[in-house]
């Protein structure tokens, strides 16, 4: 393989100071995260089955969120490492290739997910309407015998 004609090499103290960035910023959304997580963990103590299936849902989002947080801090990692710009082309090819791939199977498990919520949900909605229909039929037909 050639080499390009050109080589802009990235200074020492220059990664050296992207990488402190990048560990500041990664400690700061990992505590963002955890209180996130907290305060959904917290809103979720006083679910019913329908919240329960939301508590599923948001954990689910949570942790897809958590994975391609990391995916974006491992990217940033190698970036501020990289000793050229064509090993930070080549990275980030990379990780856009992972991406697409884990943001594929994170859709379909998520609407998967979501439609077996949706018809429990429905299912459950209509045992619930069949029960009311069936409560108010016979409070009419004890009317009616009055």
């Amino acid at each position: 393989m050639t080499k390009p004609p050109f080589n802009y090499e990235i200074p020492a103290e220059m990664r050296d100071m992207a990488e402190k960035s990048v560990d500041q910023a990664k400690k700061a959304v990992g505590g963002f995260m955890s209180a996130a997580t907290k305060a959904v963990s917290a809103a979720e103590t006083q679910a019913d089955s329908v919240q329960a299936n939301g508590k599923d849902m948001a954990k689910k989002a949570f942790t897809y969120a958590e994975q391609n947080v990391s995916a974006a801090f491992d990217l940033a990692e190698k970036i501020v490492r990289s000793r050229d710009v064509q090993e930070v082309m080549q990275h980030q090819a990379e990780f856009l290739k992972s991406q697409m791939s884990a943001l594929q199977s994170q859709m379909q498990e998520f609407g998967a997910t979501l439609q077996t919520t949706v018809q429990k949900a429905a299912t459950e909605a209509q045992a619930t309407m069949q029960k009311a229909a069936s409560e108010v039929q016979k409070a009419a037909s004890e009317a009616t015998k009055r």
